[in-house]
């Protein structure tokens, strides 16, 4: 296994202490990309490991660094609804609007997985609803095609 294998590993198995030696020995680590495209820091919150996004993001990760399909750390965890991780990211600079190759922001990921405590934090922080993807749809739109009515009613 190569030190770029290893390093995915250790933050896969949320090994922070050994994330932290790697990252003091090679601090260029925190902004590789895996064979998928993933950043660590996408790699770290899609696994829910908020101790390990923590230190990625001290250690410089890129805070909107995108996979192969684009999407940064913030478009995934919107989806999967984890909060801690979503308001994290957030309160450090993470690109609200930003959109993937599809056109989708993270309000639209979000209000498609039905996530509503995302979605009303994506709102807190003037999340641009307007942003329509690559169909030509907006977050309201999926709420409405899919009858999330709690939703229709947050999206205005």
């Amino acid at each position: 296994m190569n030190e770029n294998e290893l390093f995915f590993r250790t933050i896969q198995t949320g090994q922070i202490k050994n994330l932290q030696l790697q990252l003091d020995r090679n601090s260029s680590l925190a902004n590789i990309k895996d064979s998928r495209g993933f950043t660590p820091l996408i790699f770290a919150t899609y696994f829910g490991q908020m101790d390990m996004a923590r230190l990625l993001i001290e250690k410089g990760a890129d805070i909107d660094g995108k996979d192969a399909s684009g999407n940064t750390a913030l478009i995934g965890v919107s989806f999967k609804g984890n909060i801690d991780l979503v308001e994290l990211l957030l309160r450090h600079g993470a690109d609200i609007d930003i959109q993937n190759n599809d056109g989708t922001t993270a309000l639209i990921f979000a209000t498609q997985y039905n996530q509503e405590a995302v979605v009303a934090i994506l709102l807190g922080h003037n999340a641009d609803q307007s942003l329509e993807d690559n169909k030509g749809k907006t977050a309201k739109d999926y709420a409405l095609e899919k009858g999330f009515d709690a939703l229709v009613k947050l999206l205005g």
